[in-house]
């Protein structure tokens, strides 16, 4: 079997530019995150925009739960309905994580994109302000 190797270059907003090298085996998971680092630090405008989100709402643990534990990768609501369940010991219905998470996307918060099996949802670089 070849070694792989993969070479990624870019330029950030600010003029900083970044190489990123791996040799070996690789994942498309392993590429991905990859991507989402440089997604994060590449071409998109830093947003400075503040939104409150009280974390002591449904709502509120749904977005910590993200922040907490997909800061960088993509998701789906079901894993989102198996984090939560998970940190808050308590139960939560899909249809109400699809409608939180389509608001957070309205609020520009999270990126979704539609895929045959369902979406998928980014993280964006937001700081909400907990209250």
């Amino acid at each position: 079997m070849a070694k792989r190797k993969l070479k990624i270059e870019f330029t950030d907003n600010d003029g900083g530019r970044y190489s990123i090298s791996l040799d070996g085996s690789m994942s498309r998971e392993k590429v991905l995150k990859i991507m989402d680092m440089v997604e994060l630090l590449g071409d998109r405008e830093e947003q400075t925009e503040s939104i409150q989100i009280s974390n002591d709402t449904s709502f509120g643990k749904l977005y910590h739960i993200i922040e907490k534990k997909f800061p960088l990768g993509s998701f789906r609501s079901t894993d989102i309905l198996e984090a939560y369940e998970d940190e808050y010991r308590q139960p939560i219905r899909l249809s109400t994580i699809s409608t939180y998470l389509s608001r957070l996307q309205q609020k520009q918060l999270l990126t979704r994109e539609r895929t045959p099996s369902g979406h998928i949802y980014r993280r964006l670089r937001i700081k909400p302000t907990q209250m």
